[in-house]
């Protein structure tokens, strides 16, 4: 394919990613913006009161990073997850795989998908909290690199959970029982300094606490260690899930099998 072939064939992707999530945005968009005005009432009001400022800033501030960029990785795993395994489930993958479209380009398309949902739904979550809350932004540069390496790495990872699925109780495992636990405990309601040392030490080897202490850092300017940590995991983890969800598509791993 020419060059202008794969650029029409990975925005024809994007569109139709882009247009599936918008359809239903009273499904896909609603919701996170409901479940942040609820954290912020039960969160923010009412025990944020009792809590007090946290590393400087009044609870209900806090915690809008951690809120905001827990919105972006759900929801940009759930697009990819739910879309390349709905297309394999209704066998509509096999006319893309063996059209002459470079499999990077397939990738491309779903995870940009994933991306612009993500950040959609970050935006939105973002108006909601200025609602409850004073929003800041310490490093603009810092929050956008941020929120698109989260986005890209965790659509990444919804495509690769997808192609091993084999049903649909499979593509809600990964977010049921790894993503949702490690998120909450990423230090999105509080800061790990408060932590037991044994438990600070365990919350170390969780990946989003590193993220989450990123983009806490570019909105409100304090962290509990090195905001560049969360660019070397997140940068490091994007490539090596892009090479391994690549090399499945290539070999047609939970596709042609």
């Amino acid at each position: 394919m020419t060059a202008r072939e794969q650029w029409t064939a990975y925005w024809t992707l994007v569109v139709r990613e882009t247009l599936r999530f918008a359809r239903i945005w009273v499904q896909t968009v609603v919701p996170p913006m409901v479940t942040t005005a609820l954290y912020f009432i039960i969160f923010g009001n009412l025990i944020g009161e009792r809590v007090g400022p946290m590393a400087g800033h009044p609870y209900r501030e806090f915690i809008v990073p951690g809120l905001v960029l827990m919105s972006v990785i759900t929801n940009s795993y759930a697009n990819v997850v739910s879309s390349f395994f709905s297309a394999k489930y209704q066998r509509h993958v096999e006319e893309m795989l063996v059209a002459p479209v470079p499999h990077y380009v397939i990738l491309a398309g779903y995870v940009t998908g994933g991306v612009l949902r993500g950040v959609v739904v970050g935006v939105a979550v973002t108006g909601v909290a200025a609602l409850f809350a004073t929003v800041r932004v310490h490093h603009g540069a810092v929050l956008v690199a941020v929120a698109l390496l989260t986005a890209v790495l965790f659509s990444t990872g919804g495509f690769i959970n997808a192609i091993y699925a084999r049903n649909f109780d499979d593509i809600s495992i990964v977010p049921t029982f790894v993503l949702t636990p490690l998120t909450y405990l990423g230090g999105v309601f509080y800061s790990v300094s408060l932590l037991p040392p044994l438990w600070r030490e365990l919350s170390l080897a969780n990946p989003i606490l590193y993220l989450v202490d990123g983009f806490r850092y570019a909105m409100l300017g304090v962290s509990d260690g090195p905001p560049w940590v969360g660019f070397i995991i997140a940068g490091t983890a994007c490539v090596a899930l892009w090479a391994f969800a690549l090399g499945l598509l290539r070999r047609g791993v939970g596709i042609r099998s």
